[in-house]
């Protein structure tokens, strides 16, 4: 099984990418071995979710990494670098992905980031929504 986890605020759009490629997603006939979930800010409790998968696509906002708009494929390895040595409030994904090898029951899945910088537009949605299809299901390895 194959998972597409969108995370963020809805309630603030300078954090709102990952629920906004979520509402995009739920809309379309995704393939039956996709399952797409609105991860919010549930931070570590994310685990419950990437567990017994095959392959786990995050989808977020990002800063700091590219320009305004702009979509990045990152790999596990390139978030969790980021995490600090201690869980706080502010943790979140790098902080899960650092802590995965050691709390994951199973196999763990790859994990890849699809991040987009500051607040999409439709068109920068419809594409992040794209390229989280495309990776999720292992048709893409890096971004275009």
């Amino acid at each position: 099984m194959k998972r597409i986890i969108c995370i963020g605020n809805r309630y603030l759009p300078e954090d709102a990418a990952g629920y906004l490629v979520y509402q995009h997603l739920i809309q379309r006939k995704l393939p039956k071995e996709v399952e797409v979930f609105d991860g919010g800010l549930a931070g570590l409790d994310l685990l419950r979710w990437v567990e017994n998968m095959e392959r786990v696509v995050f989808v977020d906002t990002i800063s700091g990494f590219g320009a305004e708009s702009e979509i990045l494929l990152l790999k596990k390895e390139e978030i969790s670098v980021l995490a600090g040595k201690n869980f706080d409030h502010a943790s979140g994904l790098p902080y899960l992905l650092r802590v995965l090898p050691d709390t994951c029951d199973g196999q763990i899945p790859e994990v890849s980031l699809i991040g987009i910088e500051g607040i999409p537009d439709c068109d920068t949605v419809k594409k992040a929504a794209l390229l989280a299809l495309k990776v999720v299901m292992g048709l893409q390895e890096r971004s275009a």
